[in-house]
């Protein structure tokens, strides 16, 4: 007996996007919340720098519009950008009145203010804190509100494996009078029964973060396997930009400190990146030097360590104080201690690693995906903010607004009558249990590898060539084990990797010219003949052959 869970909202994921849409929606209709695992382990609770928004008189909308334009290397879409600053403000006084602890300071007015910190690519400071912890303190502060509220239920160790769609099943909602493709809700593998449910909604959301774990080093934690973005589009949604990957310039390099990040809010304190002999090397790069955006610090710095074959760079604020260093960057200052390295007194060797997908799921101003009923926020979706290169602390930002407009699109639509349609149950009856788990665990480290290598900070025609012939064939052994073992987190997980690896490669592939964090050797230079455009993969042009492999 398949167990069947029926909620109004069903939210795939709880970090900073999915947790703020079910507080906004709560009073309004019934929520499942679905977590991979019982406690916070997602991309929010590790951010570091803040969220960034127009604050002080002398900062303006403008401003910030501009800052993010530029960033994104005139990809940007104008009124999503304008949409998201315009919105900023208001989310962060509502952030405040839930109680989140960002960091204050008292002017020589006596009146007691936000503390903003800046970052790459701010013209002015505008990025709100809770000292180097800002993701921290945002999670437990809305989850603490979400599980006090009786509208809303979580369910951990839960893991989305596919979205149940009427296209899918041939069949439509009984209020849904033409053939739009309408999300009903989703399968979800059940970690502690080992079994597989269903999970039925009016409204399905991906909150699932983004992709980073595609490649061998990144700064995400383990979770962050693309499932959002996966899912959408074996349900027939249109995905965009998947070629701009984000790969933060500073993780700490020691062997045993996995995925640490260095805030860039270290570089805006006055941090200088140094090379090996100590001397300093990002003014040869760009005039902001160390608050140059991050593709440019990112590959500053790649291309310094492959000249010198050195293993990393170094990253120095002990010119501040002790104080000054323990006050502001406090978790930082803490974990480099436990690796025997005293900031305050040596520089911090750092690597770029992999950090944020720009990239996803097509998206309006509300969220809404090409698919009826669902909806996708935070960095599983392709809103149009970041363009080719996300702006420092604009994801949380994003993550916040988008969640308000997708409440808002959603409260005003509940009063439309729903009738719950039959769906089937999963079908595990010409499965068997693998008895060769060791084939998930060396594709999984073969895809990360060849990623990292073929498809990084760096690309080639040849060496996209070779990443995608990797993929496809991963893509029949991993089909085959799917097909015929059952399923586990593991195999869910690099089901949907595999698929976003080869969103990733077919994007990079489409671009002949370097933009934002596409940078290609064969293509150095940004496309002069033509405005900016963005790379679209559409599943419903792909070949009939590539069509089969989607709907497996």
């Amino acid at each position: 007996m398949t167990n069947t869970y029926k909620h109004d909202a069903l939210i795939i994921g709880g970090g900073a996007a999915g947790l703020s849409l079910a507080l906004r929606l709560a009073d309004s209709c019934s929520i499942a919340i679905l977590n991979k695992p019982s406690n916070p382990t997602g991309n929010t609770y590790f951010a570091q720098g803040g969220i960034s928004s127009v604050m002080r008189e002398k900062d303006t909308f403008a401003s910030h519009i501009n800052d993010t334009l530029i960033a994104g290397a005139q990809l940007c879409d104008l009124e999503a950008v304008t949409f998201t600053v315009e919105h900023g403000p208001e989310n962060i006084r509502w952030l405040q009145d839930l109680g989140v602890p960002f960091n204050t300071e008292i002017f020589t007015s006596g009146k007691r203010e936000l503390h903003l910190t800046r970052e790459g690519g701010h013209s002015q400071r505008r990025v709100v804190h809770a000292a180097d912890a800002t993701g921290k303190a945002l999670s437990m502060t809305l989850e603490n509100h979400a599980r006090e509220h009786s509208n809303i239920t979580f369910y951990e160790n839960h893991i989305a494996i596919d979205l149940i769609t009427s296209a899918k099943l041939d069949t439509k909602p009984a209020q849904n009078n033409n053939d739009t493709n309408t999300c009903l809700g989703a399968y979800i593998f059940n970690n502690k029964t080992r079994h597989v449910e269903i999970f039925q909604s009016r409204y399905i959301i991906l909150a699932t973060g983004g992709a980073s774990k595609v490649y061998l080093y990144t700064t995400n934690p383990d979770g962050s396997t693309g499932d959002g973005i996966a899912m959408a589009w074996r349900a027939g949604c249109r995905v965009s930009n998947m070629e701009f990957n984000q790969f933060h310039p500073t993780c700490l390099y020691h062997p045993e400190a996995k995925s640490f990040l260095i805030s860039e809010a270290v570089r805006g304190e006055g941090g200088k990146l140094l090379l090996p002999d100590g001397q300093p090397f990002m003014h040869k790069f760009h005039p902001m030097a160390e608050l140059a955006p991050r593709d440019i610090v990112a590959r500053a710095i790649d291309h310094e360590m492959k000249r010198l074959g050195a293993p990393c760079v170094y990253l120095d604020i002990s010119h501040r104080s002790t104080a000054f260093i323990a006050s502001h960057f406090p978790t930082i200052y803490q974990r480099c201690l436990d690796y025997g390295i005293d900031m305050t007194k040596e520089p911090v060797p750092v690597v770029p690693a992999a950090h944020y997908t720009c990239g996803g799921v097509n998206t309006d101003l509300h969220g809404c995906t090409d698919i009826a009923n669902l909806y996708a926020i935070g960095e599983t979706a392709c809103t149009g903010l970041h363009g080719a290169n996300r702006m420092a602390s604009n994801s949380l930002l994003e993550c916040l607004v988008f969640a308000q407009s997708a409440a808002q699109h959603i409260q005003a639509d509940l009063h439309h009558p729903y009738c719950y349609p039959y769906l089937p149950a999963w079908d595990e009856s010409r499965v068997t249990d693998s008895d060769e788990e060791v084939v998930v665990s060396h594709n999984w480290d073969e895809l990360r590898r060849f990623m990292w290598d073929y498809v990084g900070i760096v690309r080639t025609d040849k060496r996209l060539e070779r990443a995608m012939h990797r993929a496809s064939l991963l893509e029949h052994e991993i089909d085959d084990y799917y097909s015929n073992f059952r399923i586990s987190p593991d195999l869910i997980e690099l089901r949907n990797l595999r698929l976003v690896a080869e969103l990733i490669i077919r994007s990079a592939m489409q671009r002949k010219e370097s933009r934002g964090l596409h940078f290609s050797l064969d293509y150095p230079l940004a496309d002069k003949d033509s405005a900016a455009k963005n790379t679209i993969l559409n599943p419903a042009r792909l070949s009939t052959d590539e069509k089969i492999k989607i709907i497996k």
